[in-house]
């Protein structure tokens, strides 16, 4: 059965603004992994976009890996994978099968967390099932807090980030908060990471979430002096942005990272006002009138909308060549930091 279809237009996005740009190995550290379950009750209110259930309502090992040699016929593709933060998930059930998908396929891997867990169970289930490290969510954060006033500590909270940091960990950190990465809690916390974990492998995922330029603000100013903390840009198409983060950090502190599966999706982004808009294909996706992420376009434009994943990859492609990246910087993006970052903690977690 066929995972999904590409079309003449995907294999001209892939040869004419892809192919000889993108390295011939690559590493990519942000992708969720999961199988279907029956939906469950929990206490947990929605806090997340709805959108990205839509493309996929499971993500098997076997899907990712077909994704990327469908995607990328030039490329070999390594991903660093965990669990999808549903609000219903059972932790041990999530884990559990990232876990074994990654001993079976030689793969790194993080593990969903939850801030219920004391210090003494977080490293436990950490070393027991060979993660290099964590994938807090902010879904998970106490039932009670307003989605717009969770802070970073209600879901990575301070016992966490201590054995985080005494061993090493890389943490994968999708910040919180209406305005995302121009937040200045989030800055100020992320800001207190740093400084006071400083062993802690922290990667911001999605540029903090800034899908349009009027998510940044003053970000760049006031992350201009950090030195050790990460960025992926999962799920981002947008390439002022990601103009500024090369200019802000360097090309040794930027990964690639998809998202997938959702990167999946038929689309293109746009942003209007300071909101992302996924313009899709009519009826492809379900009726998506009741979502303000979500735009259908005609039959005609759809001909000529490929995958999430070339249209990230192209945004980053002309970030690239506009702030002067050369080949080296590129295949450091793609594949050396992450495999460095990885190596490290890999060691880290054999010498414990």
């Amino acid at each position: 059965m066929t995972l999904f279809e590409v079309k003449d237009v995907d294999r001209t996005f892939y040869r004419e603004r892809l192919a000889d740009f993108l390295p011939p190995q690559m590493i990519d550290v942000h992708t969720h992994v999961w199988l279907k379950t029956p939906a469950r009750e929990t206490a947990l209110p929605s806090r997340g976009a709805k959108w990205p259930s839509r493309v996929a309502e499971e993500n098997p090992i076997e899907d990712l890996l077909r994704t990327y040699s469908l995607m990328f016929p030039r490329q070999k593709v390594t991903p660093l994978i965990f669990g999808s933060a549903r609000e219903d998930v059972i932790f041990d059930e999530a884990n559990g099968y990232v876990s074994r998908a990654a001993r079976q396929h030689g793969l790194s891997c993080l593990m969903l967390s939850t801030p219920q867990w004391s210090a003494e169970e977080l490293v436990q289930r950490v070393r027991d099932r060979g993660f290099l490290g964590l994938k807090p969510y902010l879904s998970y954060a106490p039932a009670h807090i307003p989605a717009d006033d969770i802070t970073i500590f209600d879901y990575l909270p301070h016992h966490h980030l201590q054995a985080a940091d005494q061993h090493g960990w890389i943490v994968m950190l999708h910040i919180p908060r209406r305005q995302r990465l121009r937040d200045a809690l989030n800055l100020e916390q992320m800001l207190y990471i740093e400084r006071h974990y400083p062993n802690i492998r922290l990667i911001i995922a999605h540029i903090g979430r800034a899908y349009c330029i009027e998510d940044v603000g003053d970000a760049f100013e006031v992350l201009r002096d950090t030195e050790r903390m990460l960025f992926d840009f999962s799920a981002n198409t947008n390439s002022q942005v990601m103009k500024q983060l090369i200019r802000t950090v360097g090309p040794k502190r930027v990964l690639f990272g998809s998202d997938l599966p959702i990167l999946r999706m038929r689309m293109r982004r746009i942003c209007e006002n300071g909101v992302y808009i996924n313009l899709v294909p009519p009826g492809l996706y379900g009726d998506v009138s009741d979502d303000p992420h979500m735009r259908e376009v005609s039959e005609e434009e759809s001909q000529r909308l490929s995958f999430f994943m070339y249209e990230e990859l192209y945004a980053f492609r002309r970030a690239a060549e506009a702030t002067g990246l050369g080949p080296t910087d590129v295949e450091d993006i793609f594949c050396n930091n992450a495999a460095h970052l990885i190596a490290e903690a890999g060691e880290r977690l054999a010498n414990r």
